[in-house]
């Protein structure tokens, strides 16, 4: 027997579904293995910084790598819903933006339940102010700093666009607006009330003034990130706030980092349209 419909006119079990990546696709654990060595032979090549500490917490660090030649910094936040997974595993799309000169910085942040979704915006606020004091040292340009992040770290990238240092953002298969969050499996861990909600979604909090956005999905993901990003998008259009949303054929939720981890891939090329501009 169904529940009772808790929004869109689902219930609790198609909600659940309706955010539950990993099962929408099959091969999602041989997908993350395949980051995870990636990444560590990425990592291997270029080891001179990582583990940077910009905070006192487990995760307040920073893997940074830098390019070839001075040049502009991609700050890239990794998902896992706000509870799981590490910067470790996504190494990978480095090498992407590195082929064009743009250095990587991929930040740490502690996880829920250990800490609130206030507390990983406060932590990646302090990454980003770090990095603008601390990266020219590794060749970066600390006024020029993209933030991107994939799903939960799309959440996080809009939440630090009016970060001094940040001149534009690239939000890949991001979470903007958190009621269905509050509602599904997701908030046993986040504990988020509906002040939390109103407070932290960035569709329910647009400015009156952005930096440029780039949102990306990809046309095979599920329909409720989809909808996530193309709502988030049509309101930052109303309010004529720039950037716009590219949707990316073919990909689902994990293959779409492809395309930020190859040169010439459609999230590389964003990332070089923004830094153009």
């Amino acid at each position: 027997m169904s529940g009772p419909p808790m929004y869109r006119g689902m219930d609790r079990a198609a909600l659940d579904s309706a955010y539950d990546n990993s099962a929408a696709v099959a091969n999602s654990a041989a997908l993350l293995a395949d980051f995870d060595a990636r990444s560590a032979a990425l990592r291997a090549r270029l080891p001179q910084h990582l583990g940077l500490r910009y905070g006192p917490a487990e995760r307040n660090t920073i893997d940074y790598f830098a390019a070839d030649r001075p040049g502009p910094i991609l700050v890239f936040i990794h998902g896992g819903y706000w509870q799981m997974r590490a910067k470790e595993t996504f190494s990978f799309v480095a090498s992407g933006p590195l082929a064009h000169g743009i250095h990587v910085a991929l930040p740490g942040y502690t996880l829920a339940p250990a800490t609130t979704l206030d507390g990983m915006v406060a932590e990646l606020r302090a990454a980003v102010a770090w990095l603008a004091q601390h990266a020219p040292a590794f060749g970066g340009d600390a006024s020029r700093i993209i933030v991107s992040g994939w799903s939960a770290g799309g959440h996080l990238t809009a939440m630090l666009l009016d970060e001094p240092a940040v001149k534009g953002g690239l939000a890949i298969s991001g979470l903007f607006d958190l009621a269905p969050i509050r509602l599904n499996y997701l908030n046993h861990k986040l504990q988020l009330d509906a002040a939390a909600v109103r407070r932290l979604s960035p569709l329910l909090n647009l400015p009156p003034r952005s930096v440029p956005l780039m949102l990306a999905c990809g046309t095979d993901e599920l329909p409720e990130l989809q909808r996530q990003s193309e709502t988030y998008a049509s309101a930052r259009a109303q309010e004529q706030l720039p950037g716009r949303l590219a949707r990316l054929p073919g990909h689902n939720h994990f293959t779409i980092l492809e395309e930020l981890a190859q040169p010439g891939g459609a999230l590389t090329l964003l990332v070089r349209e923004i830094l153009a501009a």
